[in-house]
């Protein structure tokens, strides 16, 4: 080779990690054409964590209040998992903005309150090109200071030098509280978050022939859900949990990694998470062939009895605990029934009894909201200790599971699961409440029904 036909690069070396040439930065800076973006947020939405701030003003009176959204966690070497913004930062604020910060500072009559975000990264800064995080090449373009603070009514500074003094105590435990009694915006948003998850569900058991013929297994129709809750909404608000079989009895069988067994149960655990990010929280166990047998619909039968025990003392004025120990009655007494209880009914529901806890570890409902096991950091006495109130959301979930490899119960009982959840609005009406998630059957026959109706809409 002579000195004509070297390449062009021969002799060099290449950029060291984090060098860029003076070259590259002046040329990168020019040429970019303006481009307005607005906040990802309505007005209805911006109202509603107004008042959400008016309230957390009212029960700190005189106190510096901090929020942060926080910042997405590593994954694994320099792969972050997706941002997914704090929920109570969320509640006060409507963004979903990695790194911001609310402050409230306390003033006469109230607060002050001020969003500190990161700016978007445009032309003729490094991390225009540098920041995976917030530079517009990486993440493309985001609204500005100026168009949240447009779209939010609030002050919104950059983040960057924050020095916030210290912020109240107890704050998570109050915000939480804050948090039970749901508005009328967030109730919609619990509605949208809802109706997409029953959508959800009749994408997931059209998919049930497929998926069993074709040895796609339960990971498929776990990416069948998920790809519908990113599509209708934010995307799954939790994990979930599509478990056939044996796995149907096991509380969080995330893993999806078996077959879709004919002639077995199949546990559906679900929610879409809504762009707002307010979740669904949802159960159903369906007929993989489109019918119970005899003994999983025996079992179907009584978690059905149990669920519309517990729903009834769903009311305002009502303890918490009310539906949790109506329902569990239920289960005693049949698993008594069935022969399965070692003792009386009343010592098993007895504070030292307890034995029918065997086949249902977990509880039997919680608050739902931002977060799926919602104001989680409120205490006891305002959370299990307490009474209902109009205007909480609710999931009521008893279940029976028989592990396959329980010896205490019988050989046809044994990889048997059933769960039935619903989601509950507490109302001041003659009711009590309002079943959410109502538009999905909760009766063996009307899941065979549903579950035949969708498996022949994919045919």
């Amino acid at each position: 080779m002579n000195e004509n036909q070297r390449p062009r690069w021969a002799g060099t070396r290449p950029p060291r990690l984090g060098e860029v040439s003076t070259g590259f930065q002046g040329w990168i800076a020019q040429g970019w054409g303006t481009r307005q973006v607005a906040a990802p947020v309505d007005q209805a939405a911006a109202r509603a964590a107004a008042a959400h701030r008016a309230r957390l003003s009212e029960a700190l009176p005189g106190q510096t209040i901090v929020l942060a959204a926080g910042r997405a966690p590593n994954r694994n070497g320099d792969a972050d998992y997706a941002f997914r913004a704090d929920s109570d930062f969320v509640w006060a604020t409507s963004c979903q903005t990695e790194g911001a910060v609310l402050l409230m500072t306390p003033r006469e009559g109230g607060h002050e309150s001020v969003l500190y975000i990161p700016p978007p990264a445009g032309p003729g800064e490094k991390d225009f090109y540098a920041s995976a995080t917030h530079g517009e090449l990486w993440v493309g373009p985001s609204a500005g200071l100026e168009a949240w603070s447009a779209a939010l009514d609030l002050p919104v500074r950059p983040v960057a030098g924050l020095t916030p003094p210290a912020p109240a105590e107890n704050l998570a435990p109050i915000v939480s509280n804050l948090r039970m009694i749901k508005d009328d915006w967030e109730i919609a948003q619990l509605r949208e978050a809802i109706d997409a998850t029953v959508g959800g569900f009749a994408a997931v058991a059209a998919e049930i022939p497929r998926a069993s013929a074709e040895n796609l297994g339960e990971r498929w129709l776990q990416g069948t859900f998920d790809r519908h809750a990113r599509t209708f909404g934010n995307g799954p608000g939790y994990a979930t949990i599509v478990g056939s079989g044996p796995h149907a009895p096991i509380l969080h069988w995330v893993r999806c990694d078996g077959p879709i067994l004919p002639g077995e149960t199949l546990l559906l655990d679900m929610g879409v998470e809504a762009r707002s990010l307010y979740t669904a929280d949802v159960t159903r166990t369906l007929p993989v062939g489109g019918a119970f047998t005899e003994t999983q619909r025996r079992v179907h039968d009584l978690v059905e009895a149990s669920h519309r025990a517990g729903m009834a003392q769903v009311r305002p004025g009502n303890h918490y605990s009310d539906f949790h120990y109506a329902s569990l009655e239920v289960l005693a007494q049949g698993l008594h029934d069935w022969g399965l209880l070692p003792v009386s009914v009343d010592e098993a529901l007895a504070p030292q009894g307890q034995q029918h806890r065997r086949y249902i570890v977990c509880g039997i409902g919680h608050h739902l909201g931002l977060d799926v096991h919602d104001c989680g950091h409120s205490p006891a006495e305002q959370y299990v200790e307490a009474t209902m109130q109009a205007g909480m959301v609710m999931t009521v979930e008893p279940g029976l599971y028989f592990h396959a490899h329980d010896e205490t119960v019988p050989p046809e009982l044994r990889g048997i699961g059933v769960r039935i959840e619903d989601d509950l609005l507490i109302t001041d009406t003659a009711e009590g409440h309002e079943v959410l998630s109502g538009a999905l059957p909760i009766d063996a026959a009307g899941l065979e029904r549903w579950t035949q109706e969708k498996t022949q809409e994919n045919r």
